[in-house]
Formats: C-alpha cells, structure tokens, sequence
C-alpha cells in the first residue's frame, strides 16, 4: 500500500499547502480521500497520474474537501485525449448524492453523465466495500460536521485511516485500532483548540489509543506550525511521526 498527501493545507490559503486530498494505491486501487481546492493541478504538478484514479472518497462537504470535485470530473472528460472511459465510483456519507445535483445545478447536467460510467454511493457506518481485488473501504462518523466521516482502507495485509475533520473521538481511537497508519488532522495549537479539530497533543492522543504503528499528521492552518507538533504529539504517542507535506509519499 502506497499514500501520498497531495494536499496537506486547509481553507486558509497557503504558499506550498493545497487543501485536502490524499492518493491511497493498493493493488489495482487508486483511491482519492477528499479533493480539496488545488488537488487536481497539485496532483499534475507531482507528477501524479490524475487520470488513473479509480474511486474517490469524500469525508464531509467542506470546500476544502470537495472544491476540486467538479475539476476533477471535467478533467477526465474534456481535459485529456482520449477522455475517460474507465469507470469511476464515488463516495461518501449521507447526502452524498443530493450533493452531486447541487453541484450539477451549478455546473451543468454533465455532472450527472460525465461520459463515463460514474457511480455514487454513501456508505454507512459498519458497512464494509469492495473496492479492488483485496481491497476494502469502510467509514467510521466523527465529530466535526452532521455527515462527517472517517475512512479505513484495507488490503488485506495493511490498513490505512484517515480521520478527515473530526474532534476529539474515543470511538475513533477504537475504531482505528491497530491500524499501520493512522493520517491524522492536526489543525490547531492548544490555545486555539475547539471541539471540531485537533490539536497535536490530541491527535497523539488519538494514536495512542488506536495503537496505531505510525502516525502522519496533515490539514495544518498557519498557527499550528508556529508550535512544536511533533514534540506535543510525542508527549501521547511514542511511535513514528510524521508532518506531511504536499507529494510526501509512503510505501507500508
């Protein structure tokens, strides 16, 4: 299993931090959690073959989590030779699909026929999907908005989580247990923490109740990096921890 962090940034605007989207490949799988603004040119800039995505997955629907989304699915119809013709699944928790109309009265009918075989489809906590040959997604309610989620991907062999937004969780931290990577959102230092984000010591928290074999925080708004994330982390959660960056990438 390989992650990338496409984008590790927030809805504040950064020099070198796109928003959220992160590249999970395993097996025949190339799955997308959330396309935040800038992910599309942020994954061309990479290097990153934007038009192999097989399934993407969207935690909740904060722009800096689906911004992209339109762009992306233009993308595959008019912004490459031969246009899309694989198919695409789409994910994400409950009200998904009204979201995708919404989105389609916004800019264009196309959306919901994109000139390619495209599926949506919310899942629904315990629900476990086949999206490859090994390969399973599942999703897990967090506290950040009302349809807000987080992921598990599995392939067999390895397991990644992705918190996407969330608060503070003990159900998150048992879910995620015993996970090989947990990617945790680290958004805010402590003198500005509030109930829909984490903090560094937090997000150690959280690893150190899922047990998870390593940690790599993402989703930093500007404050948080003037404080020492990885040494508050490491004040919970004793195992590897990394603070991605935009195309930092992993094989686990």
């Amino acid at each position: 299993m390989k992650l990338t962090t496409v984008g590790t940034g927030t809805a504040a605007p950064h020099a070198t931090r796109v928003s959220a989207a992160h590249l999970v490949e395993a097996g025949d799988v190339r799955l997308l959690l959330d396309c935040g603004s800038g992910a599309v040119h942020r994954m061309a800039s990479l290097g990153v073959d934007w038009s192999a995505i097989t399934h993407v997955a969207i935690t909740h629907f904060h722009a800096d989590h689906i911004a992209d989304l339109p762009l992306l699915l233009m993308g595959w119809r008019w912004g490459q030779l031969p246009p899309r013709s694989a198919p695409v699944t789409l994910y994400g928790p409950s009200g998904t699909g009204a979201l995708i109309e919404r989105m389609a009265g916004v800019y264009g009918a196309w959306m919901l026929a994109p000139g390619f075989p495209c599926t949506v489809r919310e899942l629904v906590p315990d629900e476990i999907v086949k999206v490859g040959d090994h390969v399973t997604l599942s999703a897990q309610p967090v506290p950040h908005t009302a349809e807000s989620v987080a992921y598990s991907v599995s392939d067999g062999e390895r397991r990644l989580v992705y918190t996407g937004d969330t608060g503070v969780s003990e159900e998150l931290g048992a879910w995620s247990a015993g996970c090989d990577l947990l990617l945790a959102e680290c958004s805010l230092p402590d003198a500005m923490a509030i109930r829909e984000h984490l903090t560094p010591r937090q997000a150690g928290q959280l690893a150190a109740h899922a047990a998870a074999h390593r940690l790599v925080l993402t989703h930093f708004y500007p404050p948080v990096e003037t404080v020492n994330i990885l040494g508050e982390a490491a004040e919970y959660y004793a195992g590897p921890t990394v603070l991605a960056t935009d195309g930092w990438s992993i094989e686990f």
